[in-house]
């Protein structure tokens, strides 16, 4: 984590894939050291304008999130088919989500509102998954009711409505949703992410190998901000990431696409492993 960027404590969930048993940590989007940014006045659609895009570096995020001021971000929602993962010899991983709150600033006590669906490649074997996350109320949670698999369409969802947050996926005709609580949550960012989670062995924390999953598309990115729905993009802030390794002089990893014409769709293609 970088002083005066954004950033949110992780939360880690042991969790038994197959016969391995693995820790795996969805964190915050580590930008790269020496962009400050801080939270914008603004908030909404601009009508017939064009949304103020900023290009950062991340190095554990890919994708598009939108930035308000507090307390504004309602809904955030998302589709994508689930990309086959091609295995190397490496344990590696790929997390695709829609969520809130993803970004933190130093001043603030993070807490992350999320879900999707994760790859990871074991012993050269992909396998799938979804999950969901409410940061600091639990732990990651893998949902067992749902069997993902390579090709799968996904449609996935967080919204705030009379003070808990909805979360629901769905693939084909099986939907999970969670209902709950959680105190001290800003909601003011959306995020569509493609993600190289970390990953905890034996007491030490680092960034994961990020399993080559080609091209992925989210479909459709949309949110709802101070009372607006639309497209990722055509919000007041926007913020694109591109997701590179500072262990490797800064090479990208995985890079988003230009959002379409209607600013709700994009594509993020995986560029390296590590």
């Amino acid at each position: 984590m970088f002083k005066n960027e954004p950033s949110i404590p992780g939360a880690m969930q042991r969790a038994t894939l197959g016969r391995v048993f693995v820790a795996w940590v969805l964190v915050a989007a580590f930008l790269m050291p020496g962009i400050a940014v801080a939270i914008p006045t603004a908030s909404g659609v601009h009508a017939g304008l064009a949304a103020t895009t900023t290009k950062y570096t991340s190095s554990n995020w890919a994708g598009y999130v939108a930035v308000s001021t507090n307390k504004t971000v309602k809904e955030v929602s998302g589709a994508w088919t689930q990309p086959t993962v091609t295995c190397g010899s490496t344990t590696q991983y790929a997390v695709f989500w829609v969520g809130m709150d993803g970004v933190k600033f130093w001043s603030t006590l993070g807490t992350v509102e999320q879900i999707g669906t994760f790859a990871q490649c074991v012993g050269g074997t992909a396998s799938y998954s979804a999950w969901w996350e409410l940061y600091p109320l639990n732990s990651i949670v893998t949902i067992s009711s749902i069997t993902v698999k390579a090709g799968d369409k996904i449609t996935a969802s967080v919204t705030f409505t009379s003070s808990k947050f909805v979360m629901t996926i769905a693939d084909g005709t099986h939907t999970f949703t969670k209902k709950a609580t959680q105190s001290g949550t800003l909601r003011n960012s959306a995020e569509c992410i493609a993600e190289r989670p970390g990953v905890s062995s034996g007491g030490s924390f680092s960034l994961a190998h990020l399993a080559d999953f080609g091209k992925m598309t989210f479909s459709s990115c949309t949110a709802t901000i101070s009372g607006v729905s639309g497209g990722i993009g055509t919000f007041a802030n926007v913020w694109e990431l591109t997701m590179v390794s500072q262990l490797a002089g800064n090479a990208t990893l995985a890079k988003p696409s230009v959002l379409n014409s209607t600013k709700s769709s994009f594509s993020v293609t995986w560029k390296k492993a590590n």
